[in-house]
């Protein structure tokens, strides 16, 4: 049966081989050789082109033996045409079969009829050109409409390339957040470096979740409130915790806006983050969130509706007419995101500049007189004059970006306003990597400046009050407690001019003060943010020139200031030298060092006692008339003191009490000053006790009824500390002493007991009296912080204080132990640290 299928050919022909090839060369129809291609499962996969006869070549373009696969060389051969489809059936059904295809895709563009049939393991394809043939109405109907298909797409891939060229080449973060999880749908490298965080590990999570480190920090409420509101929020220096790319989470410093996107139909569709990072002044601007999802979505809808074969005319002009409706809409959407951005953008082309490209805030600033595909400088003519044209010349020239910062500008038809910019203007790159343009993102920073300009005019301002003050003043900040101000008076007393320290960290500025102690303290202040107070704290300065001498002793006020967020950023220091006054009871302690000498002197003879006893009193006298007048005289002074804060409070303008330290500087120099008055009234105390202690008489007391009376005066401090007194006073009912000095003693000590309490446990106290020979002993024991040995040596000297966290003045045990000295009897005391500390009273027990 075979041989006679057999074509009958002349004898002298040549062999079938060489007539077969010489054939295939001059037939004037395509022939193709395909074998398949199967996957694992054994269905057709592809095809490879095996071999294409001259006519074939010409046809399809493809050498003889291609390299590659059908589906490969065309991709549209697939699902788009039916070609593949075509072949794979006819291949596995084994029988010839023809077609007819209109073929627009991969540089081909032509009708074509194919007839295939499979022969062995190879399918025999016929490929002949029919573009001659004439076509009905409807099939030149189908094919324009393919054709504009085509348009639509390329239109649509040209808006695509346009928009990712944009996001490309933007200079600022950007972020897209959907949904009330606030999922990231889009987010540039530029954001994803903000956060730390590789795209991959943040694309299609929840804001929160993607990065932890905003968890509590308020911007996922802030989103999903602009999403809800439809109202847009910027914010300037803002405060966020991030991670930073050495793992650790730093405060970093932000200009952002949320921007509600809207979809077709005005509906919220999600929420664009543009942020530029200013925490190290790096410049950056806002630019167009990708949508790249939205677009590829798109994109992918019309290349499916693209691919679709139409079976009838009227579908496929109406799928068409979707196609182009659905690149306006792209293109629509484009225009819109770009108008919705808060920030300028525009789009140059050409060395003229041509505008290719506005958005609305641009024509706004422009007053309306952009148009596209005019110069710049023909349409916005101050651009040139103020040089911003030059800047894009640059640009355009060179190939670089360019950042400014701050830029001004005036435009004609704002007279008398100049503007504030920062600009980054970048270069439009074409296929060839060749400049084609410019692009150009600006933000209106014109409120910035002018805000900064009123802050350092409001701090010259607080400079100059400040200067007026005559106490000494300071305000150090920053971590480094850099010199912010320092007026006049703090500058004598440090022997520092104020060139020498304005801007300088402290102890850089004052070197004289470092290693005495005044880091700890400095520390501590801007750790706890508490207000602390020195009393007579010995400083050696630098001030030799001054004529004053380099030991001084100062009252100090540390208070910390807060910046807007809360977080202690600087301290205020107030200090009042009282070296003259520390002085002064240093003679006082000489002379009752010198008195101590003569008594051992009149112990030693009798025969001097006469004369040892005027010379007591003398020095009593002169003593006595010392403190009165040291005290006396520097009563004027801080009197007058005194009255200049109250005239400054009086002369000073409303407006400087808006600023937030001036309050609070008077009010620590008024307190200052009231505790220096309280120290005069001490030397007075002091001086009267001297004279008055002897000259009251015992008398019987009801130490119950006087103890019981304390217990009422003292019951809010009691009730304040949660403490417990005991009192046992049945051994000595009634004591023969000075009524008014015994309540001082006993008052003093469970004061002292209730003040000087330890965190560590609930106060307790108890008092208790008894007779021991020719004494009645008062003992006061406490569970509070106790003494060290050398603090139990020093505890007794006039001013001395040992704990400066509760206030004091460091005289009410002397004045106690004065008191009970005086009247012939003691005090001893036993402490331990950390255990409490018992007072033990020993008094003449008088009949």
């Amino acid at each position: 049966m075979r041989d006679e299928m057999r074509p009958i050919l002349p004898a002298d022909a040549p062999a079938p081989d060489a007539l077969l090839n010489t054939l295939l060369e001059v037939s004037q129809t395509g022939v193709m050789l395909l074998r398949p291609i199967y996957e694992a499962g054994g269905s057709i996969i592809d095809f490879e082109l095996e071999y294409l006869n001259p006519a074939a070549q010409r046809l399809l373009g493809q050498p003889e033996h291609p390299a590659h696969t059908l589906l490969s060389i065309y991709p549209h051969a697939g699902f788009a045409t039916g070609v593949f489809a075509f072949y794979r059936d006819t291949f596995e059904s084994g029988v010839s079969r023809q077609e007819h295809f209109n073929y627009q895709y991969d540089g081909i563009d032509g009708y074509f009829r194919v007839v295939a049939r499979a022969q062995g393991p190879l399918l025999v394809v016929s490929i002949a050109d029919d573009n001659d043939t004439p076509r009905t109405a409807m099939q030149e109907a189908l094919r324009r409409s393919q054709q504009a298909e085509q348009q639509a797409r390329a239109a649509a891939e040209t808006e695509r390339n346009l928009l990712q060229a944009i996001i490309t080449q933007a200079t600022v973060a950007i972020g897209l957040f959907q949904g009330d999880e606030c999922t990231v749908t889009a987010a540039n490298d530029l954001i994803c470096a903000i956060w730390s965080y590789p795209k991959g590990e943040v694309l299609g999570r929840p804001l929160l979740e993607a990065v932890p480190e905003l968890v509590g920090q308020g911007f996922d409420d802030l989103v999903r409130e602009v999403a809800r509101t439809k109202q847009p929020y910027i914010g300037e220096e803002m405060p966020a915790q991030l991670r930073q790319p050495n793992g650790r989470v730093e405060t970093r410093y932000f200009n952002f806006a949320f921007q509600p996107l809207y979809g077709p139909t005005n509906e919220v569709i999600g929420v664009v983050d543009i942020a530029v990072d200013v925490t190290e002044q790096v410049l950056a601007r806002r630019q167009v969130q990708e949508l790249n999802e939205q677009l590829q979505q798109l994109n992918t809808e019309l290349e499916g509706r693209v691919q679709q074969r139409t079976a009838e005319v009227q579908q496929a002009l109406a799928e068409a007419e979707h196609q182009r409706g659905q690149a306006r809409l792209q293109q629509e959407l484009l225009s819109q995101i770009l108008g919705q951005v808060p920030a300028i953008i525009v789009t140059f082309s050409g060395p003229d500049h041509r505008f290719t490209f506005f958005n609305e805030h641009y024509q706004t600033l422009a007053g309306g007189r952009a148009v596209l595909g005019r110069p710049w400088a023909e349409c916005i003519p101050e651009a040139v004059l103020q040089g911003l044209a030059a800047m894009a010349d640059g640009v355009y020239n060179t190939g670089q970006p360019l950042i400014t910062r701050e830029t001004p500008a005036e435009l004609v038809h704002e007279p008398g306003r100049s503007r504030y910019f920062d600009i980054t203007a970048q270069p439009l790159l074409d296929a060839q990597q060749q400049v084609r343009g410019v692009q150009v993102f600006a933000m209106d920073v014109t409120e910035r400046v002018l805000a900064r300009t009123e802050r350092e005019t409001r701090q010259r301002e607080l400079q100059t009050i400040f200067e007026q003050v005559p106490v000494p003043i300071t305000i150090l900040q920053g971590p480094q407690l850099e010199v912010q101000l320092a007026n006049r008076a703090i500058c004598e007393l440090w022997g520092r001019s104020p060139a020498q320290v304005l801007g300088r960290p402290y102890f850089e500025a004052v070197p004289a003060t470092a290693g005495q102690g005044f880091e700890e303290i400095l520390a501590g202040v801007m750790q706890t943010g508490e207000t602390f107070f020195i009393d007579e704290q010995p400083v050696q300065l630098d001030r030799a020139h001054t004529g004053l001498p380099p030991l001084g002793y100062f009252n100090f006020a540390f208070q910390a200031l807060r910046d807007a967020t809360g977080t202690f950023n600087g301290l205020v220091a107030i200090g009042t030298e009282v070296t003259d006054q520390v002085l002064a009871r240093q003679q006082v302690q000489q002379l009752n060092d010198q008195l101590a000498a003569i008594n051992e002197e009149m112990q030693a003879t009798n025969q001097q006692l006469a004369d040892t006893n005027h010379r007591l009193s003398r020095t009593n006298a002169d003593l006595d008339t010392f403190v009165y007048s040291a005290s006396h005289d520097l009563k004027s002074p801080i009197t007058n003191v005194e009255g200049l804060l109250l005239a400054l409070r009086e002369h000073l303008p409303p407006e400087a009490y808006k600023y937030e330290h001036v309050p609070q500087l008077l009010a620590m120099m008024e307190d200052a000053v009231a505790r220096f008055q309280q120290t005069l009234l001490h030397l007075t105390d002091v001086s009267r006790l001297q004279q008055n202690t002897t000259n009251q008489p015992p008398e019987a007391v009801d130490l119950p009824s006087l103890v019981e009376a304390v217990r009422l005066d003292m019951a809010p401090e009691l009730e304040a500390a949660g403490a417990t007194l005991e009192t046992e006073l049945d051994g000595c009912p009634t004591v023969k002493f000075s009524a008014k000095n015994l309540r001082s003693v006993v008052y003093n000590l469970l004061s002292n007991a209730i003040k000087y309490r330890t965190p560590q446990r609930p106060p307790h106290v108890r008092l208790h009296c008894r007779h021991v020979g020719q004494h009645v002993v008062l003992e006061v024991h406490d569970n509070g912080l106790g003494l060290s040995e050398a603090q139990c040596r020093e505890l007794f000297q006039l001013f001395r204080r040992l704990h400066n966290h509760v206030p004091g003045s460091g005289v009410g045990l002397y004045m106690i132990n004065k008191i009970v000295e005086n009247a012939g009897g003691s005090i001893e005391v036993r402490s331990e640290l950390g255990v409490g500390t018992t007072f033990t009273v020993f008094l003449p027990a008088t009949e």
